[in-house]
């Protein structure tokens, strides 16, 4: 029989052993780039296999009306912010430099006072890490991930330089880390090579490609760090832009489907329907060895993983439209319609979210800061525009939204609201900030095809008190970040 102090020495090992240590689920959110809402076999994909994702989402939840923003970088900053595009800084791809090396000067990036979720999970007892495209501050500016609350960072700053899956250097925290691959610019035409010649696309290849060293620069994190909560952003750069992806992904889907060899602007590519394939099919096998990570290190029943993508089916080389990768939703990225902004959504935690159970709640990018603050046990933060949804992923009786609000400011500008089951969108904002509004049933026209404004006054009326109660930004003059010219430094040096 144990004597007391026998019983207390246990008990004090016990408390101070892993098991107890890691008392705070860990986090991991893994972002794509560029991925329709129906690029995933759970999402209704039937020609590219996702058979990791598919089993994540047939153990966790599905989120059917989950939104983000249209593009790469707003998206990026509502969710590190909890901020819409109705008062985050970052309200379209604003670039700053150029693609080559000499020149990388990154995006607008986050000011040095910004409320980020690094910074809320760090102040709950977190390892923070980001991995992969950044887009929110290049070399030198304050938007750098390590000071915006992230304990450790590999990969792109500069989201032109993602552009490239071959690329020269990524970065570690602050240091440029060079990678065995020579320099070639992502954006080329073929020329007069022969499109059929499979050597003619050799120029196009490097040694490392960046996918595989981010995730195993990731799977080291874990392991590293498998003794104290962590929070991992995994920002994929898959499947955006180039078609660049390992021949080991490409191979089980040549012969597959009709090709015809594209010959440029984002990088070449003789086989762009079996590389695009490959490339969504490598993003699925990444999650894979995440999730493997997990279970190997006894670590997958205390930590939350979601996945979603940041904006919709992009171009580049792709055809996304060949795969039907927006499934039966208008647009595609850049658009505020629902095929520019719907992303599909997993959430999995097991034990903790009921496996196989889906919801309609309208969410949002922005909603993540607050939901990650409530799993690590923080105090809500305070001023975003992010509502927690772990009561939905929980089974439990959920906040919702008024309404979700966005607006873009490329081309001629665009606003659009969701409240219940209306969509409503102004077009051409830039050259008549009145101009008139579309209204569509997401009920009954999902693919935002019959606009029943005329029929709805009041409706109309309340979709544009909602547009009105946002400060809709003016463009900005954006000079202060500007690199200065004539300089191979940068201006925030």
């Amino acid at each position: 029989m144990y004597s007391k102090q026998i019983l207390l020495v246990l008990f004090a090992a016990l408390l101070c052993s892993p098991v107890w240590a890691q008392r705070k689920p860990n986090i991991i959110f893994i972002l794509a780039d560029d991925l329709g809402y129906a690029s995933i076999g759970a999402f209704g994909q039937k020609m590219i296999r996702t058979p990791n994702l598919d089993r994540m989402a047939r153990e966790g939840m599905i989120l059917t009306d989950f939104y983000a923003n249209p593009i790469c970088a707003p998206t990026r900053c509502s969710f590190i912010t909890g901020l819409s595009t109705a008062r985050s800084l970052v309200r379209d791809n604003y670039e700053l430099g150029g693609f080559e090396d000499s020149t990388e000067f990154g995006q607008m990036p986050l000011p040095p006072n910004s409320l980020t979720i690094g910074k809320v999970l760090q102040s709950a007892g977190y390892t923070t890490a980001a991995f992969g495209k950044w887009g929110l501050g290049g070399p030198g500016s304050p938007g750098v991930p390590w000071k915006q609350g992230f304990d450790f960072f590999y990969g792109y700053l500069d989201q032109k330089q993602a552009h490239n899956y071959y690329p020269t250097h990524l970065w570690r925290n602050e240091v440029w880390e060079p990678l065995p691959n020579e320099y070639f610019s992502a954006h080329q035409q073929l020329g007069d090579k022969d499109p059929n010649d499979p050597a003619s696309y050799e120029a196009y290849k490097g040694k490392v490609y960046s996918c595989d060293t981010i995730t195993s620069e990731a799977l080291k994190f874990m392991q590293q760090h498998r003794d104290k909560p962590f929070f991992m952003y995994m920002a994929y750069t898959l499947p955006h832009a180039s078609l660049q992806v390992p021949g080991r992904y490409v191979e089980p889907y040549l012969g597959k489907f009709e090709e015809k060899p594209y010959k440029g602007g984002y990088l070449p590519n003789r086989t762009p329907n079996a590389t695009y394939a490959g490339m969504i099919s490598a993003l699925d096998d990444y999650v894979g060895q995440l999730m493997q990570q997990l279970k190997a290190l006894g670590l997958d029943k205390n930590t939350l993983v979601i996945f979603t993508g940041d904006n919709g089916a992009g171009g580049g080389g792709a055809n996304a439209d060949y795969f039907q990768c927006s499934g039966n939703l208008r647009g595609r990225k850049g658009s505020l319609y629902e095929g520019g902004i719907r992303e599909p959504f997993i959430a999995w935690w097991p034990g903790k979210i009921k496996a196989g159970s889906r919801s309609s709640h309208m969410a949002a990018i922005w909603d993540l800061l607050p939901t990650f603050a409530e799993v690590a046990g923080s105090q809500p933060a305070a001023g975003v525009d992010g509502i927690s949804i772990l009561p939905v992923l929980l089974g439990k009786k959920q906040k919702a939204h008024e309404y979700l609000y966005w607006e873009i400011h490329g081309r001629r500008g665009m606003q659009a609201v969701r409240f219940g089951k209306w969509k409503a969108v102004r077009r051409g904002i830039h050259t008549n900030p009145d101009s008139p509004i579309e209204l569509y049933n997401l009920e009954d026209d999902i693919a935002e095809k019959k606009d029943v404004a005329k029929d709805h006054p009041q409706l109309v009326q309340r979709a544009e008190a909602y547009m009105k109660s946002r400060e809709l930004a003016v463009l900005m003059e954006w000079n202060f970040y500007k690199p200065q010219a004539g300089r191979e430094d940068n201006a925030f040096k």
